[in-house]
């Protein structure tokens, strides 16, 4: 019980900042004292959506309960038509002050105006395209219409995860370059308050000397991070040290504090919207990419393969993560025809690293033990079969040959695809010491693209694009003989040529 009303303690202080830095920009302001008793009149809800969607919402300007309801219940209805799921939560439990369904509302709110829309900025979508073959991660998709309520739940909670996701992403990049900070959710990793400083270091290095905090308390780390936020960064002091240097610190609290972080590094980096400063920034990612990967690769060096392997999927993993936010910049600069200096390096950065990318994850699967180390050099070779663009040619006889010739090599490859899969459904992952001799994600990675391969259907797609090449070069050929035919009739003898050669060709 005392966890739970330290939770919702911490929770109210946090969103009660929140609300008024929002309600400041109204017009004309307002303030929240006392969250659970001002949020009963209505007019404050009202005043804070209307400030998050720009909106000017319908309102009943008395302050009577009959008004007061009314004004809450027009204000639950704006976020219900935003599609947002407002579970168990209803006027009457407003009215009466409840403290978990008010504090439900407001982070509902944060999260939906203001957590999601930061990290819809970042670009780091399930739905966003590969850029490159760089990758061993999947993602899932986000519809883009209303579903039905239960699909809309689920929808809605892959987003919250996504958009949670995408913010500790951003907080990892900036804590990077700080091997000693390990950021990996919103609660005790933000205890010590080096978490805090690191950021506040990444975004402003001017402001902070790292070499003194491992030496300070948790307690002088927390002031420190969150006077330097509030004076310097202008970011409102939401928390306390004693709410954040606990056993279980409050995710939701220390994700509304961590998201004014991305805010002002969207406010302030004013020359990340202009394709110069996009660019500049992907440099700067790349480079902390190209350091990592060096840092994985000299941890790797005196490893088992398993522990090697291990550490490429962990990077991959991160990688795969974090280079979502510049797939766009990085998708327009291949397509320039003209690129100037800062773009030329950009490329050769990205190409580069990709190339040392490849070439570890070339040099670990050649290291994978019998048979799997067979398998996989056979899966590059279907695949890149398979990726190849289909022959074409004006000649469509020769587009015909090498289309035989290609469904030639794939069928003698698919010979072997039953056995292969088989050996990859019994293979007994263990070694006489009974420790496993790969990551099982790897073998879960190539059950996949075994089955991915029988699903391309290639043969058919070979077999059909064979038959459309014949019957476009049998219409090549009977243009040509129509056009020797539809000459002027010469002597008897010519008309009977031409009839003879018709019959020939029929």
């Amino acid at each position: 019980f005392s966890l739970i009303a330290k939770q919702e303690d911490t929770q109210k202080k946090t969103f009660t900042c929140w609300i008024n830095s929002q309600l400041a920009k109204h017009s004309p302001p307002s303030v929240v004292s006392d969250l659970f008793t001002d949020i009963k009149k209505g007019h404050v809800l009202l005043d804070l959506l209307e400030v998050l969607s720009g909106q000017q919402l319908p309102r009943d300007k008395g302050s009577n309960t009959f008004q007061c309801r009314t004004n809450i219940g027009n204000a639950l209805t704006f976020l219900k038509n935003r599609s947002m799921k407002l579970i168990n939560i209803h006027v009457t439990d407003i009215v009466d002050g409840n403290p978990s369904i008010i504090l439900g509302l407001i982070w509902t709110i944060i999260l939906h105006f203001h957590i999601e829309e930061l990290a819809q900025t970042l670009s780091c979508h399930y739905n966003q395209p590969s850029l490159d073959d760089v990758s061993v991660v999947e993602g899932g998709s986000l519809p883009t219409s209303s579903p039905p309520a239960k699909k809309c739940s689920k929808a809605q909670e892959r987003w919250q995860m996504s958009a949670k996701k995408a913010l500790l992403s951003w907080a990892q990049e900036q804590c990077a370059t700080h091997e000693s900070v390990s950021v990996t959710d919103f609660k005790s990793s933000w205890r010590n308050g080096i978490a805090f400083l690191t950021v506040i270091h990444a975004l402003r290095p001017d402001l902070i000397d790292m070499r003194s905090v491992k030496h300070r308390s948790s307690k002088d780390n927390l002031e420190e991070a969150f006077r330097i936020a509030e004076q310097e960064l202008k970011i409102p002091k939401m928390l306390e040290p004693e709410d954040v240097d606990v056993d279980n610190p409050d995710e939701k609290s220390i994700m509304t504090y961590v998201a004014q972080f991305l805010q002002y590094s969207r406010h302030t980096a004013g020359t990340r919207d202009k394709p110069q400063g996009k660019v500049k920034d992907a440099m700067l990612w790349l480079r902390l990419q190209e350091e990592k990967l060096q840092k994985a690769l000299k941890d790797s060096e005196n490893e088992t393969d398993f522990t090697k392997y291990c550490n490429l999927l962990s990077f991959m993993e991160s990688f795969d993560e974090e280079k979502k936010f510049l797939l766009d910049i990085l998708s327009k600069e291949r397509n320039l025809v003209n690129l100037d200096e800062d773009q030329l390096q950009l490329r050769e950065a990205w190409d580069g690293l990709k190339y040392q990318v490849n070439a570890w994850k070339a040099q670990l699967n050649y290291a994978l033990p019998q048979p799997l180390n067979e398998i996989e050099a056979w899966l590059q070779e279907v695949e890149e079969l398979i990726g190849d663009s289909l022959p074409a040619s004006q000649d469509y006889s020769t587009a015909m040959t090498l289309t035989q010739e290609r469904m030639t090599l794939f069928k003698s490859l698919m010979d072997r695809f039953d056995c292969y899969s088989n050996i990859l459904l019994t293979f007994e992952n263990t070694d006489e010491k009974h420790l496993a001799l790969v990551p099982p994600t790897k073998l879960d990675e190539m059950r996949r693209r075994l089955n991915n391969i029988l699903g391309k259907k290639f043969i058919l797609l070979l077999e059909f694009h064979y038959y459309k090449c014949s019957v476009l070069g049998l219409l090549d050929e009977v243009k040509s003989k129509l056009d020797v035919w539809n000459v002027n009739y010469g002597s008897k003898d010519s008309v009977e040529l031409l009839l003879e050669d018709w019959h020939k060709f029929f």
